[in-house]
């Protein structure tokens, strides 16, 4: 695969973990924060949070997603800064550009498809926002989308309070949706030539996964379908976490197949009645069974109930934390590294799919503007003209 160049205006998660995934393909990724303003701490803001790592703009929340790139810092709101981009597009020949700013910025950054198109014709420009370019000012917060897009309705327990997941998976899938889509664009850009635009909705993004709730609406569905029902599938019965002597498993049944199984286990022969061969009938006794199910596991430890659901290929699992994540044998081989400037070895989370050509460790994250006298250099700006920008606030 040729190696691409990517140069993005980005700053908190969605857009970095995008351009993350194309710094895992090796391809160069430039990363564009503003110059000091005089109000806060320089640039992306996500710099400054989390543990002190190495010095502080390189925190540990910062870590993760920024390995791999080249950092500069460019004054957009000054025409000389946005001359400066549509330049490093067509001297460094960029193929993509990235955004995650509000789309009423767009314009007045100079960094709108039109004003860099017309300096890059065959340029692939990807921004995301909250609720696209219709919605010029809706900051996009991942939590703030999870409530906007029914995500809280569905999660936690039916009793509780509608709850945040435990990720930031509308930053992420939107991300996602910027590195499927780019790539779309390169195969269309290879065909005609051309370049595109393509705008990524966290809210659309969010919504389309709403495939197991939102088509119910039109099927006149129960109001339990379409809300929080804690660890339990909304159709398939009994899919659950349950305890046990020592901890908790979590067990789904997909099929009525997969229930003969399991009540046909000695220790699960008390759960089984007429009523609960089909998974229709299973529905109208879910509490009961659920409590029955319980009543079983919790008198065993959790490996004898793992190793009974095993023998009968029950879909099961322990409840692993984060450290039990990373040590488990199909994880811990596939991790990515960074090596922090004074050797240490940080371990990252996976690609999400193996290439053989994907670089497993990756440049630890760069200072702010820790490239942009090179970057600019590399874009045929002397060192004079770099030293005259910088006493004028351009860059940094």
């Amino acid at each position: 695969m040729k190696r691409r160049t990517v140069l993005s205006m980005e700053q908190a998660l969605s857009m970095p973990y995008a351009t993350l995934r194309f710094a895992q393909l090796g391809w160069r990724v430039i990363r564009i924060e503003s110059t000091p303003s005089g109000e806060g701490l320089p640039g992306d803001p996500n710099r400054y949070i989390g543990g002190r790592v190495v010095d502080d703009d390189r925190r540990s929340y910062f870590i993760a997603p920024n390995v791999g790139k080249e950092a500069i810092a460019l004054n957009l709101k000054a025409p000389e800064g946005q001359a400066i981009v549509r330049r490093l597009l067509k001297e460094l020949e960029v193929d993509v550009f990235c955004c995650n700013t509000v789309p009423k910025r767009y314009k007045q950054l100079g960094i709108d498809y039109e004003t860099l198109s017309a300096a890059k014709p065959d340029l692939i420009w990807a921004g995301i926002s909250a609720m696209g370019p219709e919605y010029p000012e809706v900051p996009g917060y991942d939590p703030v989308i999870q409530a906007m897009s029914g995500y809280m309705e569905l999660t936690g327990p039916g009793d509780g309070p509608p709850t945040l997941s435990g990720v930031p998976i509308i930053d992420l899938k939107a991300g996602d949706e910027v590195y499927a889509n780019v790539m779309l664009a390169l195969a269309e850009r290879a065909e005609t030539g051309r370049g595109s635009r393509i705008d990524v909705s966290m809210l659309q993004a969010a919504a389309s996964w709403l495939i197991t709730t939102l088509p119910l609406l039109d099927f006149d569905c129960d109001p339990s379908e379409i809300t929080r029902c804690g660890n339990e599938h909304r159709k398939f019965i009994p899919t659950n976490v349950y305890p046990t002597k020592d901890g908790f498993i979590y067990m789904a049944i997909g099929s009525d197949v997969q229930w003969r199984r399991l009540s046909e286990l000695p220790r699960f022969a008390s759960i089984a009645n007429a009523a609960r061969v089909t998974n229709e009938g299973r529905h109208q006794e879910r509490a009961a069974i659920h409590r029955d199910i319980g009543a079983v596991t919790s008198r065993y430890a959790a490996v004898e109930i793992a190793a009974d659901l095993a023998a009968a290929t029950i879909p099961h699992t322990p409840i692993n934390d984060i450290p039990a994540v990373r040590e488990m044998a199909a994880i811990k081989s596939r991790l990515t590294t960074t090596v922090t400037p004074a050797g240490k070895t940080i371990h990252m989370q996976p690609t999400a799919v193996d290439r053989a050509d994907g670089p497993g460790a990756l440049a630890f994250p760069a200072k702010y503007g820790q490239h942009t006298r090179a970057v600019l250099a590399e874009a045929g700006l002397s060192p004079a003209e770099c030293a005259t920008l910088q006493e004028k606030g351009i860059i940094a």
